[in-house]
């Protein structure tokens, strides 16, 4: 399915010079001189790479169609990570590659997995923005550097994941991470 650049929109996934592209943001620009074009920013679905591109106003543009569909992480073997639609019971493998922060994720998690409808290839894995893990080890925080203070120590999560935490989460804890950017979001009360 083709479209002008008047119908482009965030998320929508594009086929362009022969590759697959999400589209993260754009712009239309009319400028005083000159034909109007569209600035955008495009994700590499493949590779993760995110490219700045200029359409010209009018341009036609390739749509794929791509599906959302649930699946639950089952498990990592040798040929990758392991999901089953929740609910067609179908289990697929999808390479590392294709899932940012993989090492977030449990056994047992719903995720998103893009699937492109025309040829059934799974695209990217998403992650819910937020989840919840136990750490389980850091070191001891210190007298003084408490809640009141900005200061992060390094914890390993269940998964064996590192990411920076507070100074007074302790082995144990339950934390909620955001799988965006990494980061330590709260503790969640037992």
């Amino acid at each position: 399915m083709a479209i002008t650049t008047a119908d482009i929109k965030n998320g929508l996934t594009i086929e362009y010079n022969e590759q697959l592209f999400q589209i993260v943001s754009f712009q239309h620009v009319k400028p005083g001189k000159g034909p109007a074009f569209v600035r955008t920013k495009l994700k590499n679905l493949k590779t993760g790479r995110t490219i700045e591109n200029t359409f010209s106003s009018g341009v036609r543009i390739d749509v794929v169609r791509v599906e959302r569909r649930p699946y639950q992480y089952l498990y990592q073997d040798e040929t990758g990570f392991n999901f089953m639609h929740a609910e067609t019971f179908e289990q697929i493998s999808i390479a590392a590659e294709l899932i940012e922060n993989a090492d977030l994720m449990k056994e047992g998690q719903i995720v998103e997995i893009n699937v492109h409808a025309d040829t059934e290839t799974p695209l990217t894995v998403e992650l819910p923005p937020f989840v919840e893990m136990a750490i389980t080890s850091t070191i001891a925080g210190e007298k003084g550097n408490t809640a009141s203070s900005n200061a992060l120590k390094p914890a390993t999560i269940e998964t064996g994941a590192e990411i920076m935490v507070p100074m007074f989460i302790n082995e144990g804890d339950i934390i909620k991470i955001d799988t965006r950017d990494r980061s330590y979001y709260e503790r969640v009360k037992k």
